[in-house]
């Protein structure tokens, strides 16, 4: 299967067992298993060769519909633990609100690069700086701020993911401080259309990705992740007022094209794997 890059040149030769967009197998050993919940996605179109500065050594931004694509979501971490192991409590469980490009690996494999990650948790944001992963100590509020659902819906889970319950929505989103005196921060919140599934090719491509690139210790690896395909649902944009897209170097003009929302799904992420290695399998 070969995949023509952005702006032509020469093709790139896939691997024939790619399953994209269907959900990959995760090779052991499993190094993480958290649950990402209420996730809110606003996604605006970029040129290519803005998200080409952004990218890590060996990697191209990944295209649709002739651009690249910047994304702000926010979303409810819950349970985040080692291994196949119970959540760490406290730690564990946090709001997370990310600025998000989207990238291909010369094998065709899928990913996001992160600009940034804000999080209301220090030790996290401390370990993983350590690392190199871009992530932002902040003040974060969900809204709503009760733990189930959205306008009063109850979430049920399964081996498949979550199930929404028949009722009305309510505003849902995010509200992000930085500390620091940066005076970088966000508020956005959406009304999902719970009776419209969102399953076009822009909604698949913007979500069905399966681990991040980046640079780490002076190298580009890649952390692999898999879960259920996300549940989504069209939304509609109640409040946006954002600082954080700007503040990781990119201008995002005008009000978002992709607007999504998602009650959650389960992951797991696997082992670190360098940019060139062989895949696992």
């Amino acid at each position: 299967m070969t995949v023509p890059p952005p702006g032509g040149g020469p093709l790139t030769v896939r691997p024939a067992d790619d399953q994209w967009p269907n959900p990959p197998g995760l090779p052991a050993p499993v190094l993480s298993s958290q649950r990402w919940l209420d996730a809110v996605f606003l996604h605006w179109r970029i040129d290519v060769s803005v998200a080409a500065r952004f990218m890590p050594a060996g990697v191209r931004p990944d295209v649709f519909d002739g651009s690249s694509w910047v994304g702000l979501i926010g979303f409810r971490m819950e349970h985040a633990g080692l291994g196949r192991g119970p959540g760490i409590p406290y730690l564990g469980s946090f709001n997370e609100v990310n600025v998000r490009l989207y990238s291909r690996a010369p094998d065709g494999t899928r990913g996001v690069v992160f600009l940034s990650l804000d999080a209301n948790r220090l030790p996290v944001v401390m370990a993983t700086r350590a690392v190199g992963i871009p992530y932002v100590w902040s003040r974060i509020r969900r809204w709503p701020t009760f733990p189930l659902g959205v306008g009063g819906l109850q979430k049920t889970w399964s081996a498949a993911g979550t199930t929404v319950s028949d009722g009305g929505a309510a505003p849902v989103g995010y509200s992000v401080r930085r500390f620091g005196g940066t005076g970088a921060g966000s508020d956005f919140t959406v009304v999902p259309r719970l009776g419209a599934a969102a399953a076009d090719p822009l909604s698949v491509f913007l979500t069905a990705r399966f681990g991040m690139h980046g640079r780490f210790f002076g190298r580009t690896a890649f952390i692999p992740n898999t879960h259920s395909p996300w549940p989504l649902f069209e939304a509609d944009v109640h409040t946006l007022a954002d600082s954080l897209v700007e503040s990781a170097g990119i201008t995002a003009e005008g009000p978002p094209e992709s607007v999504l929302y998602s009650p959650g799904v389960q992951t797991r992420f696997g082992k670190p794997r360098l940019l060139g290695s062989r895949r696992p399998g």
